[in-house]
């Protein structure tokens, strides 16, 4: 094995300090030379961080749009409510929560409408943005009040049935965690999950009515990313203290949904890894990355422009991504940085 791929094996698998790193960088080489529009990687092995790095004029403290990565927080958030009594299970019908409106109660497919429903991306709602078929999130932030904007929303399926990616569900939900709890999304956030978690340095995008966006335009440190990637690999635990429940971090990140013809690893167009299914929880992926007869299954967030949280639990790591890759291909290429050099020189 040549020196360059021994350094890299000593950063992820003996976790080589970031002072140390900058003596000899063979990560951040391969990333400057093959991987344009990234903003920041940080690796965390053991639950000690062993890369951190910025490129193109992003630092530690800048503040990283996580797009849709974020509604995977959205995820954690409605399990603290669960655990918390405030709402009884992911079975509760959603025109609970919203009495005084009596037309989606009213509605033969919406009074079906479960939480479950919401979490899964299978609320029947004429809406496709995976597709590119029906944008309803840029119709629904022209309006003043984004969570009575998805209620009137009209239907095209029955809710548990058909799996459409929309960024009205989890706004949702924002609703639904303030009706449980009397308080607004971004005060219960920072109660039961930030302030926990030391993560004092963030932005909401917040809509006209007061209620913050919970599927996604969250800004937020990819050090603070990493924290919530630790919880998630800890099945809810962080330093030593229960958040969220075991129960709820397995039955959110245990992916059962499969997204048609898709997958992750095959779009980032690596030779590296033999591209898997991808499959979809509440609001978590789902993807195994093969490579020969070595398998390693990835728990992650995702957002746009390829915004990443990678929780590989058969190897204690958790990978932060931020990029700014909009609309192309390269924002999935993380993949293959993750297949080419951080899994691979990671197994013992």
């Amino acid at each position: 094995m040549s020196y360059r791929l021994l350094v890299i094996l000593a950063f992820l698998h003996f976790g080589i300090n970031a002072s140390a790193q900058r003596t000899y960088d063979p990560i951040t080489a391969a990333i400057q030379n093959d991987y344009s529009g990234m903003h920041s990687l940080l690796i965390a092995k053991g639950g000690k961080l062993v890369y951190e790095h910025y490129f193109n004029g992003f630092a530690a403290d800048s503040l990283h749009d996580t797009r849709s990565a974020f509604k995977s927080v959205t995820s954690l958030l409605l399990g603290i409510a669960i655990d918390k009594g405030l709402i009884k299970s992911v079975d509760e019908k959603v025109a609970t929560f919203f009495p005084e409106n009596k037309a989606f109660a009213a509605d033969p497919l919406k009074t079906n409408m479960t939480i479950k429903d919401l979490l899964e991306m299978r609320s029947g709602f004429d809406c496709d943005e995976w597709n590119d078929e029906k944008d309803c999130e840029t119709a629904m932030t022209a309006t003043r009040d984004w969570v009575k904007f998805c209620l009137q929303l009209p239907m095209k399926n029955p809710p548990g049935k058909v799996w459409a990616y929309t960024s009205c569900d989890p706004m949702l939900i924002s609703g639904i965690i303030n009706k449980a709890s009397g308080t607004s999304i971004m005060d219960f956030a920072e109660k039961n999950l930030f302030a926990p978690l030391g993560i004092t340095n963030y932005r909401w995008t917040v809509d006209p009515a007061g209620q913050g966006m919970t599927a996604g335009s969250f800004f937020i440190r990819p050090l603070d990313m990493v924290k919530l990637g630790e919880l998630v690999l800890h099945a809810g635990r962080y330093h030593g203290k229960q958040l969220i429940s075991e129960k709820w971090l397995k039955a959110s990140t245990t992916a059962t949904i499969p997204i048609p013809d898709f997958s992750f690893m095959k779009l980032s167009r690596s030779t590296a890894a033999e591209p898997q299914p991808a499959f979809y929880g509440y609001y978590w992926y789902n993807e195994t990355v093969k490579m020969g007869n070595k398998t390693f299954p990835v728990v992650f967030a995702s957002g746009n422009g390829g915004q990443y949280i990678m929780i590989v639990k058969k190897l204690d790591l958790v990978i932060v991504v931020t990029q700014g890759n909009f609309g192309t291909w390269k924002a999935k290429r993380a993949f293959d940085l993750l297949a080419k050099y951080i899994l691979r020189f990671t197994v013992k």
